[in-house]
């Protein structure tokens, strides 16, 4: 363990210095010579490993999660940076553990891509799961829909504890066929009257095909009603009782539904999206909590209500960088329901907008999903910069949807500083594919301080 442990660390150190790789290399350095060294480490900790997965939200989701079971107190290890492959996970964990291999944590939480998920849980089976949406997102990797969630379903079916499914994504929630027995299953679900704007991937698709069903993913304005009753039941009979509901959103505040009362707090996280995340990580973590004693984690209503008010952004979601006394919104964009969602959570008006696209490996290859963003919300405002490696696809794009375009530059770091310098003191958004979001927070990070998020700059 003691080799593996230094030759890991060398390699990050290394890689630091010439700036080569990325926050995965010593993982993928380590799973060479030393496969065994994910299972035998995350076996040490007391209460096992939490698995996050899906196609939108894991890496804000994993953040609620950690650092509310952090707030009520256990020692938690987690993935961080979104690097979500296990190799990421293994890099993780070298920054973490002793020379020895002692890992000092009670739990992990962790995000993994829902194609390394399977690599996963053949090494360590999680004892809970969060499994969070299917949407069409990265086609040449996960192939179609059905097959991300026959992908997921291998995590359900080895997961020992519980596992907390989407009530209101229909291939999510059949997956509780393929949990074993003597595992549970928890859901988390959202009040009739917010379903419309967080519609499933079939229905945004029946949408764009013109057969009159909804697909709105329009912003909740402050004061939503939650509809006839405030269960937050579904209209069909057979549906699933969701442990944690989703009833009301507001402008950093929402309602959630527990054990039959109403929760209402503020929220630090940006975006209606991540409202409906927190339910997915309230219930999550009360299925931590039914497992730990009292005396080592608080796990009461109030208790965890406070915790998921203190949550802030991810790096990339909706993190906020000043810049000169600008406001400076990172926003990542990855599949289709994402981008609207985003669109729709963050008004144009009165700020400078950026679109950056890459089509690298971690980006996905096909940005032909581009085409099913609708992006006339940005048609008043314009676009000021597009930018990345498919900068003139999305500039083209753009020029369907009749939406301006002010400056399309390839160079990114030069089209990221004269971004983010113009206009001091406008508020200023930033789309971002993954890998441009993170070449953007290295840009930013040369000109005003922008916290580390273990991925270098």
């Amino acid at each position: 363990m003691f080799a593996t442990v230094a030759i890991g660390r060398g390699v990050r150190h290394l890689a630091r210095l010439t700036r080569h790789g990325g926050s995965a290399l010593p993982g993928k350095v380590v799973e060479r010579i030393d496969p065994g060294f994910l299972a035998r480490t995350l076996a040490q900790l007391p209460y096992g490993v939490v698995l996050v997965s899906g196609t939108n939200g894991k890496t804000t989701t994993t953040r609620m999660v950690a650092s509310m079971l952090s707030d009520l107190g256990l020692r938690v290890f987690t993935n961080p940076t979104g690097s979500n492959f296990t190799r990421g996970v293994v890099s993780a964990l070298l920054t973490e553990v002793s020379l020895t291999g002692k890992l000092d944590a009670d739990i992990a939480v962790l995000e993994l891509d829902e194609a390394y998920a399977v690599h996963f849980v053949k090494q360590v089976r999680p004892k809970y799961s969060l499994l969070l949406n299917v949407m069409r997102d990265q086609l040449d990797r996960f192939g179609e829909i059905d097959n991300t969630a026959r992908l997921l379903s291998h995590v359900a079916e080895a997961t020992t504890g519980t596992v907390v499914l989407n009530r209101e994504d229909p291939r999510i929630a059949a997956l509780a066929s393929k949990v074993p027995r003597g595992t549970s299953v928890r859901y988390f679900g959202l009040a009739q009257a917010l379903k419309r704007f967080f519609p499933t991937d079939d229905e945004m698709n029946a949408a764009f095909e013109g057969d009159g069903k909804t697909a709105d993913a329009t912003t909740p304005s402050a004061g939503t009603a939650t509809g006839a009753d405030d269960t937050g039941a579904g209209t069909g009979a057979d549906e699933h009782c969701a442990d944690v509901t989703l009833v009301e959103v507001r402008d950093h505040a929402a309602t959630f539904l527990m054990d039959g009362r109403n929760h209402d707090t503020d929220v630090k996280l940006e975006g209606v999206y991540n409202l409906y995340n927190a339910a997915a990580a309230l219930s999550l973590v009360r299925a931590v909590a039914a497992d730990v004693p009292e005396t080592k984690m608080r796990g009461d209503a109030d208790a965890l209500i406070k915790a998921v008010s203190d949550v802030t952004p991810a790096f990339g979601r909706g993190e906020v960088i000043d810049v000169n006394g600008s406001p400076v919104e990172l926003l990542l964009v990855k599949n289709p329901m994402g981008f609207r969602l985003s669109l729709a959570s963050f008004a144009p008006q009165g700020c400078d907008t950026m679109i950056a696209i890459n089509d690298e490996y971690a980006d996905g290859r096909d940005m032909s999903w581009l085409w099913d963003v609708d992006f006339t919300s940005l048609r008043e405002t314009g676009v000021a910069m597009v930018s990345g490696v498919r900068a003139w696809d999305m500039a083209l794009r753009l020029g369907y949807e009749e939406v301006p375009v002010g400056t399309v530059d390839t160079d990114f770091d030069q089209a990221v500083t004269s971004f983010v310098t113009a206009n001091p003191g406008k508020p200023k958004h930033m789309y971002c594919t993954y890998t441009a979001m993170l070449k953007a927070r290295a840009v930013l990070g040369r000109i005003t301080e922008v916290s580390d998020a273990g991925v270098g700059r």
